[in-house]
């Protein structure tokens, strides 16, 4: 949100009256940290940059200057004031994942784009700051090199999980995270003492084990890295243990034991839509990319780009077993994306006999495009031949 660093302070901000201004708003979760929230966050950064463990997400090293500190980003800012919107599911996140014809979707993505949603509100708020207190705002939602997640442990929404997620007493694992970062010098809320205690389902259940110890993270290990942030072609040892998730995870979410607290998202623009419920894996991989865009058209998804959507499609259909899939799979392989002939050609090894697979060779077109396909089709002929 653009502003001006001239705006001068007109009167102190009256908590309560804006906290009430947010949850009219819709936030189901408010609270004020100082932006000031000291190093440790970044030092928790920069072991994370050293170990690797960001993969391929540049952006996170070019940006880990400014994402330190909040004040790193906007030296101006005095206070942070976070925000969480609820987006609680209705349905058990974990119903459909042994659904071998069905993808699943993270919850986030079922309805319209969070990004979207919260942005709109948080401008609402930030613009009525300026007019009644003064001062200069700026309104983040995970699109800037922001921590969020320690800024809302501080503020007190709740605290981070062993999965390092924000958990809420009141919401479990369900909160969407916003933060408005002012001028302003405001009265910090407490930090909620919260607790994981002796729990570990979080960290048992990821299906890559993905945490290398409790409150640790490595994305190169992570579902919703893998099928999301990577634009590389998804290591061969990770690909059986995405099974039927085609885009992002919710795992360690959904089995948190805090959800007991969580209640159903209110935001009608977050309400999944039906046809992003477990969809048919068949009908997806014959997406092509202006359906694609008409079918995930204000949705978070659509920003993946039909290629590696389709890529996900096909490592989910590889995993499924099923054996009317290898016709689906098949014209996969002509396919004009790389990426895609790559995950085609895996799938197909996972789906059809060891004899009968190199008889599809054929259908690659010039006998292998480019040696990415020619190493996958020789990788997976070669684990077929060994298992028959």
């Amino acid at each position: 949100m653009p502003t001006s660093t001239s705006n001068p302070l007109q009167n102190p901000v009256d908590k309560s009256e804006l906290r009430a201004a947010a949850l009219a708003e819709g936030f189901d979760a408010v609270g004020f940290a100082s932006a000031d929230f000291g190093a440790l966050p970044g030092e928790h950064l920069a072991e994370f940059i050293v170990a690797e463990r960001h993969g391929d997400m540049d952006w996170i090293v070019e940006k880990a200057d400014r994402r330190s500190h909040p004040q790193a980003l906007w030296p101006e800012a005095k206070s942070v004031i976070m925000l969480g919107l609820n987006y609680g599911p209705e349905i058990d996140p974990l119903a459909y994942t042994e659904e071998s014809e069905r993808g699943v979707i993270s919850v986030y993505a079922q309805g319209r784009d969070y990004h979207d949603v919260v942005k709109k509100k948080l401008k609402r708020i930030a613009r009525a700051i300026v007019r009644d207190y003064g001062g200069d705002v700026k309104v983040f939602v995970d699109t800037a090199p922001v921590m969020e997640k320690p800024l809302a442990a501080m503020a007190g929404l709740g605290w981070q999980g062993k999965h390092t997620n924000l958990l809420s007493r009141e919401f479990g694992s369900w909160l969407f995270l916003g933060c408005i970062f002012t001028t302003h010098e405001i009265t910090p809320d407490e930090p909620l003492d919260g607790t994981c205690g002796s729990c570990t389902a979080c960290l048992d259940i990821c299906p890559t084990k993905a945490f290398p110890a409790p409150y640790q993270l490595d994305a190169r290990r992570c579902i919703s890295y893998l099928t999301i942030e990577t634009r590389a072609h998804i290591e061969r040892e990770m690909r059986p243990l995405i099974g039927n998730r085609i885009y992002g995870c919710d795992d360690c979410l959904a089995v948190c034991p805090w959800n007991k607290y969580a209640k159903t998202a209110h935001e009608l623009n977050l309400q999944p839509r039906p046809e992003l419920i477990a969809p048919s894996l068949a009908e997806l991989a014959t997406l092509n990319d202006a359906a694609f865009r008409a079918l995930f058209s204000g949705s978070p998804v659509k920003r993946l780009g039909r290629n590696r959507f389709v890529r996900n499609v096909l490592i989910a259909i590889g995993n499924s077993g099923e054996a009317s899939f290898p016709d689906v799979v098949t014209p996969l392989l002509k396919d004009d994306s790389p990426i895609v002939r790559v995950a085609a050609v895996w799938a197909l090894g996972q789906l059809v006999p060891p004899e009968v697979y190199s008889c599809y060779r054929d259908n690659l077109i010039g006998d292998e495009r480019d040696a990415a396909v020619r190493e996958e089709w020789n990788l997976s002929e070669g684990s077929r031949n060994e298992q028959a």
